[in-house]
């Protein structure tokens, strides 16, 4: 089985001294490519740096590029322009990590709303899909969404968390949808059990979110509490579960997924 991790925070500084080793535990794992996620314009440019060092076959390591809500109070006109030459550059598959988020609010939330719409015209603009983030803001992310919707080649929901209404208010606006180790904790993503069989094929993607989110029914837990790449198959197994399909039948159909929201090469070499 090859897994694709759509969303992993490569640029953490948690990872920074061990990078290599953790993409080569990724790949023993069956994940064969991965998402890296930029969430500012300099960890856009770093994710950049790293698909561009540390994969010399060009097919493994990709990533996105926006400006997160939790930045967006740095959000100025240039920032549009930066982010424009940005996009351009080949490793860059997405715009993102982008949206709202209204449960923490570390950024004004008209100054989320008007990031987010920029980023949204930029998507329009260069034919790239976007990779969302969204907490406590369904209704008001739909609502932006809906005017550039018809534009955009297609959106993912990182990190689904939300409840059913939620859920299949992105399916209608035929957004795709991105499942995280939530679903593997007790205590918090039980609701989801039942969820993702509403997921369609298509429109389901896997991800890690590393260094947060570790799997909690993971054995063992790592000393450091930090989430990885490959951990990935803790998730596959867990939805599998509640999706009534085999791991290898998951595997298949969320890799094509990821594969063409992305428009990532089918792998032909056996080493990074």
């Amino acid at each position: 089985m090859q897994l694709i991790d759509i969303g992993v925070n490569l640029t953490h500084p948690s990872f920074a001294e061990q990078r290599e080793a953790l993409l080569e535990r990724a790949y023993a794992a069956g994940v064969g490519q991965l998402v890296l996620t930029g969430t500012s314009l300099s960890e856009s440019e770093q994710a950049i740096q790293l698909c561009e060092t540390l994969d010399t076959s060009r097919e493994r390591l990709f990533c996105t590029a926006g400006v997160h809500p939790h930045d967006a109070d740095q959000w100025r006109p240039e920032s549009a322009v930066q982010l424009a030459e940005l996009l351009r550059q080949a490793p860059v598959r997405a715009v993102g990590e982008c949206g709202l988020d209204f449960n923490r609010d570390f950024s004004l939330r008209s100054n989320q709303e008007r990031a987010l719409a920029d980023q949204l015209a930029l998507a329009c603009e260069q034919r790239l899909p976007v990779f969302l983030h969204e907490r406590d803001a369904n209704q008001r992310l739909l609502e932006i969404l809906r005017d550039y919707r018809d534009h955009l080649p297609a959106a993912v929901v990182h990190c689904f968390t939300g409840e059913k209404q939620a859920l299949f208010s992105y399916l209608d606006l035929d957004l795709h949808i991105g499942i995280t180790g939530w679903i593997c904790d007790e205590r918090r993503g039980t609701h989801l059990h039942p969820l993702v069989r509403e997921i369609p094929r298509g429109r389901l993607m896997l991800e890690s979110d590393a260094p947060f989110l570790l799997p909690r029914s993971l054995r063992p837990k790592p000393k450091n509490g930090r989430n990885e790449p490959a951990f990935l198959p803790q998730v596959l197994r867990e939805v599998a579960l509640h999706r009534g399909e085999s791991e290898a039948c998951l595997a298949e159909h969320t890799s094509a997924c990821a594969r063409a929201f992305f428009s990532l090469p089918v792998l032909t070499s056996e080493q990074p």
